[in-house]
């Protein structure tokens, strides 16, 4: 007995750090601008006190089947729990953006994390507290106190969060728009399986990076102007495929490219061409990824907030070929190497003039063409689309 109940006060310590982790990343980093921000932090601070009831009193039940069905679902929470705190630090600190209004595909995760926790710190809250007068069974009890601490506490986080968002709302309107965008208090962004708009104006920035059995293989650091289909850019390229200083530019029908070995150098025919027909960055992924085939079926994260612009994030499924033919930059990090049996995911973000701003995405599989005796590669994007609709001036490359 004393063996089950360390076993399952270990699971719930665990549990109890994991929800604090989430706790400390929503209270210290949360901050989209309302007045509850950290109203909002602090809700997340009761999954905290449900997990410790787990560790005063652990869910020893009697039965031969009782234990094991606790301990499944306590590590069930957790590994429902870490890949949601995962995505959360992935997202503030790589790709700077914070929920608003999650969606459902957002929110469930966390809710089944809540309810599992519930339950986990509900069994073992009931036994100690031992038979009632009407007789009820444990288990009973246990399943309504575990709705009763689920509901106050993913209640009091959803009317926080929703306060929030309304009190922004009705907030005075600060700058009109960022980098990313408008940042108006109303109206919604668009859909994510609705039309996209492609804006006349960006200045773009890609980062790409691969691994190799979890090897870094190198990254490329691209960022450019980019004015209808005129383009400048240049890429910093460090990989086990290239070193140097790339580029493309083209202005009216003018075309360059740019290697480490011969600088600037004017494109006439052939290959050449095709490489600067695909080199307009945002316009290539979105022609490319964003169909709408390709969105009929997307992933709704809810609405976030990237530098002051309200966005909807939007995830669909890839295969290596798109991700491949979205990004051609990948290149210089795969080589000739067959992607086409890789898998992946992009998210996309929509802002409120309806057009893509920001993209970021993986994927991965066999990496035999890539490294001899290699397993596995992953490639991972970010791409920006920054300034859009703004006045930017493109200057040929001097001779």
């Amino acid at each position: 007995m004393r063996a089950r109940r360390f076993e399952l006060r270990v699971i719930g310590v665990a549990l109890m750090v994991a929800w604090s982790v989430a706790a400390a990343l929503v209270l210290l980093a949360y901050r989209p601008g309302g007045p509850f921000d950290v109203v909002v932090g602090i809700t997340m601070l009761l999954p905290i006190a449900i997990a410790a009831i787990s560790v005063a009193w652990p869910p020893v039940a009697r039965g031969a089947s009782a234990v094991p069905l606790m301990v499944a679902l306590g590590v069930g929470s957790l590994l429902v729990l870490l890949p949601s705190i995962g995505g959360v630090l992935n997202q503030i600190l790589a790709l700077g953006s914070q929920t608003l209004m999650p969606s459902f595909e957002a929110a469930y995760p966390w809710f089944l994390a809540l309810v599992g926790t519930s339950l986990f710190s509900a069994s073992g809250l009931v036994r100690r507290a031992g038979p009632t007068p009407l007789g009820r069974r444990p288990s009973t009890r246990g399943i309504a106190l575990a709705v009763g601490l689920s509901v106050a506490s993913g209640g009091l986080f959803a009317t926080a969060v929703i306060a929030n968002e309304l009190a922004l709302q009705r907030a005075p309107t600060g700058p009109t728009s960022s980098r990313f965008g408008p940042t108006g208090r109303t109206g919604e962004p668009p859909a994510c399986d609705g039309p996209l708009g492609t804006a006349p104006t960006a200045r773009v920035r890609t980062t790409l990076s691969g691994t190799v059995d979890r090897r870094s293989v190198g990254s490329v650091d691209l960022a450019g102007v980019r004015v209808g289909t005129d383009l400048r850019w240049l890429a910093y390229v460090a990989t086990d495929q290239a070193l140097g200083q790339f580029g493309a530019a083209q202005v009216g029908e003018r075309a360059w490219l740019r290697t480490p070995a011969a600088g600037w150098t004017p494109v006439s025919a052939g290959a050449d061409v095709e490489e600067i027909d695909t080199a307009t960055i945002d316009l290539q992924a979105i022609r490319v990824a964003l169909t709408a085939d390709n969105r009929a079926t997307p992933e709704d994260h809810g609405v976030e907030v990237i530098e002051g612009a309200r966005a909807r994030r939007c995830r669909i499924a890839v295969d290596g070929a798109t991700f491949r033919a979205a990004f051609p930059q990948i290149e210089w990090l795969v080589g000739d190497a067959d992607l086409s049996r890789w898998f992946g995911q992009l998210d996309y973000w929509v802002f409120l003039d309806g057009d893509v701003g920001q993209m970021a995405g993986s994927a991965n599989g066999e990496a035999g063409e890539i490294q001899a005796d290699a397993l596995q590669a992953t490639i991972e994007v970010l791409l920006t689309a920054t300034e859009r609709g703004r006045e930017l001036v493109i200057y040929p490359p001097a001779p």
